[in-house]
């Protein structure tokens, strides 16, 4: 039989039994594994238990170390309290200094401190103390305290003027945010000397996370606790604090000296924390109030000339300046005296000490101010004198092109063994500054090493390294002390020996060329310094020590 294909088609094809709808197999769409492929084991139920016993874990963990931070606090504030308590009978355990022929201040009607006295008048600089007051610097605390107390008590001055940083707040060095426990630790040393002496804020005095600001610093040492301190904090209207003036008159009422103490504040420019080292300079409401009250003491001169039938001076009132930050001329005198080879210029002399930090070397407020223009113009500042830079206490006699009168520009030197790391083994740079006023307004200064034979210390003295100087200076020595030359003629005195101080050959790594260069590090009090050895007196031990 035929079969006939075009009937069926392709009916002839399908499979002769029928497939109902129900039938029909549905696609799935999970994936065919592949042949050897591993298939996921089906995820377990959570126990509780187990949830429960982990957040315990953590809990206790936390507690933990929460309890941990309470007792690291807990001893260590208690061994702050017992640091300063122990650095306060310290400070009182020094002698008081016995000043001959002691001149007893007063305050005239317009509040400022006065000293009346026909004798030489004796003047003693120091800066940047750096007293921590916390428990990660007792030894350190306690070494400045020392180096203090000798060198007061050897010089035996009428006032010490400190320009700046007697306290040193920063936790990761102090372990401490409290400012006025250094303030405290200072003020008891100086009150137990029984020394007239007061100060220029500087810009660690008060940081931007320390316990207390410029204000309450200011009414703790204008307190009457503290019988020898001269501090005031200043007018009103005036920028910052402890702006003050101190006269010296002689007996016939004429003021023959008139010191300027002045804040040149801190950091600027939203550098809240000084890390980027922007620091301010001294405002124009203080030029201002310094340039009326130069004006106002000649006036003071002009009339008790007048009313003592005299003439009139024709002069300004003689007068020096204190504060902390070096000003911009400071840097362009040492800039244009290391590019001239170290050597003097027209408007730049060198008169004594050394510069020795490194980068931007002179680590002035990063804004131009008119304050030594000012000075220069009225003719009544001869010098000012500052710190900030710990290993700097150069001194320049400087003066504008064209002009005739100069103004000494002059770092102290510095007692700090705590901000700079590696400094406390240092000792080239650590001493004072000595001032001289003489009757007639003139006067004469300079610079005093701590590690002399002169300098007799209660407690022992630290081994140090004396670090090389470049070779424009000679470097201090007790028998060789150089002297600044006085403004005026004035013969320096007998303890206050003259040495010529040379302009040698520069230096083999010439500074100029770091001048303009940017800091790397990120605080400027940590950078390290000097890295070789100077001879010095009998009474130093020697040492090799770690660059920095």
């Amino acid at each position: 039989m035929k079969i006939n294909h075009r009937k069926k088609g392709v009916a002839a094809l399908l499979p002769t039994t029928a497939m109902s709808t129900e039938e029909k197999i549905t696609p799935t769409t999970d994936p065919v594994p592949e042949a050897g492929a591993q298939t996921k084991p089906a995820k377990k139920a959570k126990d509780p238990e187990k949830k429960k016993r982990r957040r315990k874990r953590a809990r206790r963990v936390l507690l933990a170390i929460l309890c941990l931070i309470i007792l690291f606090v807990g001893v260590t504030t208690v061994i702050t309290v017992v640091s300063i308590r122990a650095h306060i009978k310290e400070a009182r355990s020094f002698s008081p200094v016995e000043i001959p022929d002691r001149i007893t201040p007063v305050q005239d009607e317009d509040g400022n401190w006065t000293y009346t006295t026909d004798r030489e008048f004796k003047i003693l600089q120091l800066t940047d103390v750096h007293i921590g007051g916390g428990w990660m610097c007792m030894k350190k605390d306690s070494l400045a305290l020392n180096t203090v107390a000798a060198m007061v008590t050897a010089e035996k001055p009428d006032l010490v003027i400190i320009t700046g940083d007697v306290s040193y707040p920063v936790p990761f060095q102090a372990g401490t945010f409290n400012n006025k426990s250094g303030a405290r630790i200072f003020a008891n040393l100086m009150d137990q000397l029984g020394v007239d002496w007061t100060l220029a804020f500087g810009n660690h005095d008060t940081e931007a996370y320390s316990y207390f600001d410029r204000g309450d610093l200011s009414e703790f040492y204008e307190g009457d606790e503290w019988e020898h301190c001269l501090f005031r904090s200043g007018p009103e209207g005036v920028d910052g604090s402890g702006n003050q003036i101190i006269n010296i008159k002689n007996s016939a009422g004429y003021i023959t000296q008139s010191l300027y103490l002045i804040d040149s504040h801190s950091y600027t420019d939203n550098d809240w924390l000084g890390i980027m080292w922007k620091y301010d300079n001294i405002h124009e409401s203080q030029i201002e109030w310094y340039k009326e009250n130069v004006e106002k003491m000649n006036l003071k001169n002009a009339q008790n000339a007048v009313a003592r039938g005299e003439t009139v001076p024709a002069d300004p009132v003689k007068s020096l300046a204190f504060f902390h930050i070096p000003p911009e001329e400071m840097r362009i005198a040492y800039n244009e005296f290391a590019d001239n080879g170290f050597h003097d210029t027209d408007n730049v002399k060198f008169v004594y000490g050394f510069a020795g930090e490194s980068k931007k070397v002179v680590y002035c407020g990063i804004h131009s101010d008119n304050f030594v223009e000012t000075a220069l113009d009225l003719g009544s500042t001869q010098g000012m004198f500052f710190g900030h830079d710990h290993y700097n206490n150069i001194s320049f006699d400087y003066k504008r092109p064209g002009d005739t009168n100069s103004i000494c520009l002059t770092y102290g030197m510095s007692v700090d063994y705590l901000a700079y790391p590696g400094i406390l083994k240092n000792g080239a740079q650590r001493g004072c500054t000595v001032i001289t006023v003489s009757p007639d307004g003139s006067f004469a200064y300079h610079q005093e090493n701590y590690y002399q034979d002169k300098y007799t210390a209660q407690y022992d003295k630290e081994d140090v390294t004396m670090q090389d100087v470049p070779d424009y200076v000679t470097a201090v020595q007790p028998s060789d002390t150089p002297t600044a030359p006085a403004q005026g003629d004035v013969t320096p005195t007998a303890d206050e020996p003259t040495a010529a101080v040379p302009a040698g050959e520069p230096a083999a790594e010439d500074p100029a060329a770091e001048a303009t260069t940017e800091p790397e590090a990120p605080f400027k009090d940590t950078q390290p310094q000097a890295d070789t050895l100077a001879p010095v007196s009998d009474d130093v031990s020697i040492q090799e020590v770690p660059n920095g």
